[in-house]
């Protein structure tokens, strides 16, 4: 019993052909496409108004360097985001629950941010590895600790976004099974604990858009160290 619950993890598949590119692809049908229209209507103003928003603020603590970064930043946070709301609804699944979807994404960005300040400012990359004013026998030690926590982070990152989404399904899951064997028992703790269920619900949709945004804000302040 226990075991089933780790089924919804599992890659869906139909005659042997695994569906995850269909789940990671279908999402970007919602979002409507421009027109030559002057005047859009309210989803696409609504989404033109966020993703500037957004945009804005990532951006901000970036030199100008930085700025190229704007467009696959934003348009991972709103693929991230669709993925996330989306594996929420009965019936589907969240790629993202998947560590090697998770470090597919979070290894090549910071690959990039690595390779961009060795290449514009290799001084002060290496310098990260060192703070000033060590003392000389701590400075072995320092630059071990600093490349370990430097290798970490890409791991980090998709652990974090995993773990997050994991936890929830799972406990989304044990809640409505619990709901639904007490229903015919005790019917009052068994709508106590719908009640429990609604709200972690909405809790679950706040941590599906926050931790889709800090993936991305994470990798912008990676990125604002080596521009």
């Amino acid at each position: 019993m226990n075991l089933s619950f780790f089924d919804q993890f599992l890659s869906p598949s139909m005659m042997g052909i695994p569906l995850v590119m269909m789940a990671m692809l279908l999402p970007w049908l919602l979002f409507p496409s421009p027109t030559n229209k002057w005047l859009n209507n309210r989803l696409s103003t609504l989404q033109i108004w966020f993703s500037q928003k957004f945009t804005k603020q990532l951006m901000s603590p970036l030199n100008v360097k930085g700025h190229k970064w704007a467009m696959i930043l934003t348009s991972l946070m709103m693929f991230l985001i669709t993925i996330n709301l989306l594996g929420l609804l009965p019936y589907t699944f969240t790629p993202t629950t998947q560590l090697s979807l998770n470090l597919g994404l979070a290894v090549p960005f910071w690959l990039a941010t690595i390779l961009i300040g060795l290449r514009n400012q290799p001084n002060a990359t290496f310098g990260h590895l060192l703070p000033e004013g060590t003392p000389t026998l701590l400075i072995p030690i320092l630059i071990i600790i600093e490349t370990i926590s430097l290798f970490i982070r890409p791991l980090a990152l998709g652990v974090r976004l995993t773990a997050n989404l994991t936890a929830g399904h799972l406990l989304i899951q044990l809640i409505a099974t619990a709901m639904l064997v007490l229903l015919p028992m005790m019917p009052m703790i068994s709508i106590m604990t719908m009640m429990v269920l609604f709200l972690l619900t909405l809790l679950e949709i706040a941590v599906a858009m926050i931790q889709a945004y800090v993936f991305v804000l994470l990798l912008s302040l990676y990125l604002q160290e080596n521009v």
